[in-house]
C-alpha cells in the first residue's frame, strides 16, 4: 500500500489502473490521462495491462503467458466487469 500511494505522489503519472478486492468483493477503477495524445493512450492502457499480467505472473509463479491466456479466455467468457468474485465463470 504504501509502494502504490509513493507511485501516485506527482503530476507526472499518465495513467493508472487500480484494482481491489476486498472480503470477496471486485472494485476496479481504471482512470488515464491522455495529455492530447489520444493515440497514445491505448498504447499507455496496453502498457499498463501487460505490467500487470506480468506482476500476476510473478506472483502466481507462472509464465506471463499463461495469465495473459488465462486472462483473455476469462475475458471473453464475461459479459460485464464482474462486481464480486462470485461472478466469475468457474472455469
Amino acid at each position: 500500500m504504501a509502494r502504490a500511494r509513493d507511485l501516485l505522489d506527482g503530476d507526472d503519472i499518465d495513467a493508472v489502473h487500480v484494482g481491489v478486492v476486498r472480503d470477496g468483493e471486485v472494485d476496479t477503477t481504471f482512470a488515464q490521462r491522455t495529455d492530447g495524445d489520444p493515440d497514445g493512450a491505448g498504447l499507455r492502457a496496453l502498457a499498463l495491462l501487460a505490467a500487470h499480467v506480468r506482476l500476476v505472473a510473478g506472483e502466481a509463479g507462472v509464465e506471463p503467458s499463461t495469465v495473459a491466456g488465462d486472462a483473455a479466455t476469462l475475458a471473453g467468457q464475461v459479459e460485464q466487469i464482474p462486481a464480486s468474485t462470485d461472478q466469475l465463470p468457474d472455469e
